[in-house]
């Protein structure tokens, strides 16, 4: 979105980390919301696409946060409150962060024309 004014909003990321020893965290996914119920819909979105495929006790931690914790993330939300939710399925945990953030307008280009630099990075032919 591109705006002239800072403007308030989310940010909210998808990490999944392997809990065997030694496992790292992975960024699986980043989205901005403008609003606490587009950030809460973007997890409840992503919860209820992948529910089928998980194991019953990770399905029961999905529904539970569809049922009951969406509300409370979206309140907390809308009181500047980071948030998140993490289901874990076999030895991977998934956790979906939410963030109040101050958005900064980008620099626009009114032209369609690239700037110089551009120009000097050709395609390299192949050997």
């Amino acid at each position: 979105m591109l705006t002239t004014r800072p403007q308030w909003g989310y940010w909210c990321e998808c990490w999944t980390e392997d809990l065997t020893e030694g496992g790292m965290s992975e960024l699986r996914g980043s989205f901005d919301a403008y609003s606490a119920p587009q950030a809460a819909r973007w997890v409840a979105v992503a919860l209820c696409t992948i529910s089928p495929a998980l194991g019953a006790e990770a399905a029961d931690e999905a529904w539970r946060w569809l049922d009951e914790g969406r509300v409370k993330t979206r309140l907390a939300l809308m009181r500047q409150q980071p948030c998140s939710v993490a289901v874990t399925q076999a030895r991977t945990r998934i956790t979906w962060t939410i963030r109040p953030v101050l958005f900064l307008p980008l620099a626009h280009r009114p032209s369609i024309e690239l700037p110089f630099c551009a120009y000097d990075f050709k395609p390299q032919q192949p050997d």
